[in-house]
């Protein structure tokens, strides 16, 4: 019997990837697919070597994939006047791609796949109420922003072609559910997945360790207490108020280490340089997720200060790695932490911020790692995702071994 076949539709290259919590899910996804599945995955170029418009065979995480670059993007941190996801869209017009399984992890190009026969998701990331109707917030976050009623409108032309749309936001869930009665059944909530044999939590003595030679190597007193954020450096994620919230601190034994690359990167400098904070934070540029992963593993807290999430995999990456969190008022994120594992900031000012700060990073005995690894548990990559391949397969072999299913 021939494998089933899944195709993965996304604006990355996954041996180039790019910042952001999708294309960490689909590496997780790929990692832990069962082998019983054939992947296939079509992406962008992140480098030369690529023939773009053929597909390629490749390997990653231990798997072979096929891998169909539509065009060349070699940086994608940064927003183009051109989005992506639109040069993305118009890309998939005319070509068939289609497969036995297809997950989408964007809208916009299934506008091209109407047509296409086989078992298609949509996976939605962020709280869409939020990220399309929250004018204001988030300043230009993103362009459907401005044309709220043509999203909308796009969205309900073509929901009903997908077999399933998985959510990471309770919210989002409801949302869809209420707004599309006719596709309720389909429309469910689904896990973020945490790769936790890349993030977990180190010894004490080996944290303490790993955490001196970071400061020797930045030139920092060996007390000094670490914040981390990282993230696309965008209206949405709003490390301004961050950099803000540092200086309303008012404490030189707190740096912040900044993780990220984007359009607001000028600004930052500029801000940083204002406030005289140079001394405190620490722009360390994009960062494999690797390296990333062994500075979650060293700081004592993550701060996120998003105007707005889904589920943000970074926080659950934290957590995993035993490290509390400190957010703004994000839905999901503040659902998620328990009184032990993280604090939300009530209101989205510096001082509000600072506060939730302060309280974490001067008293860290009340945010144990083991209070974050229990709030991360419920998202270990392996479970979340076998779960989804199990139902894939099911639904495989109704549709091709109907008395089998039926006997059994």
């Amino acid at each position: 019997m021939r494998k089933p076949v899944l195709t993965i539709f996304y604006q990355y290259d996954p041996w180039h990837s790019t910042i952001g919590g999708i294309q960490s899910v689909i590496d997780a996804f790929i990692k832990y697919s069962p082998k019983h599945f054939h992947l296939r995955l079509v992406g962008t170029a992140g480098s030369s070597e690529w023939s773009v418009g053929r597909w390629q065979r490749a390997e990653i995480f231990e798997r072979e994939i096929d891998f169909f670059p539509l065009f060349k993007c070699l940086d994608d941190n940064v927003r183009k006047l051109i989005p992506t996801s639109i040069k993305y869209t118009a890309a998939m017009f005319g070509r068939q791609l289609s497969s036995d399984f297809m997950h989408f992890h964007r809208l916009e190009p299934t506008l091209s796949t109407l047509g296409w026969a086989g078992d298609k998701t949509l996976f939605v990331h962020n709280d869409i109420q939020e990220q399309v109707l929250g004018k204001g917030r988030g300043g230009d976050a993103i362009l459907w922003q401005k044309f709220p009623a043509a999203y909308f409108a796009l969205e309900r032309s073509l929901l009903s072609q997908f077999n399933q749309v998985l959510s990471c936001n309770a919210k989002t869930t409801q949302f869809y559910q209420s707004k599309y009665p006719a596709l309720a059944q389909r429309i469910e909530s689904v896990k973020n997945a945490i790769d936790d044999e890349l993030f977990y939590p180190l010894s004490p003595s080996e944290k303490a360790h790993q955490k001196l030679k970071l400061t020797s190597s930045l030139g920092l007193s060996s007390e000094i207490k670490l914040v981390l954020f990282a993230g696309r450096l965008h209206p949405q994620k709003n490390p301004l108020l961050l950099i803000r919230s540092i200086a309303a601190l008012s404490d030189p034994n707190v740096h912040l280490l900044l993780v990220g690359a984007g359009e607001l990167e000028g600004a930052i400098k500029t801000e940083i340089k204002a406030l005289n904070l140079c001394h405190q934070i620490t722009l360390l540029g994009a960062l494999p997720r690797p390296s990333l992963a062994q500075l979650q593993q060293i700081v004592d807290v993550f701060a996120l200060t998003s105007v707005y999430e889904g589920l943000p995999l970074v926080v659950l990456e934290s957590l995993a790695s035993g490290v509390p969190i400190v957010t703004t008022h994000c839905e999901q994120v503040k659902n998620l932490l328990h009184v032990d594992s993280g604090v939300v900031s009530q209101e989205q000012t510096p001082i509000s911020v600072a506060n939730a700060l302060k309280q974490v990073l001067k008293y860290p005995e009340k945010f144990p790692p083991s209070a974050c690894l229990r709030s991360a548990a419920p998202y270990k990559a392996e479970v979340v995702i076998q779960e989804i391949f199990d139902s894939m397969w099911s639904r495989w072999e109704k549709k091709h071994h109907p008395f089998q299913v039926a006997s059994s």
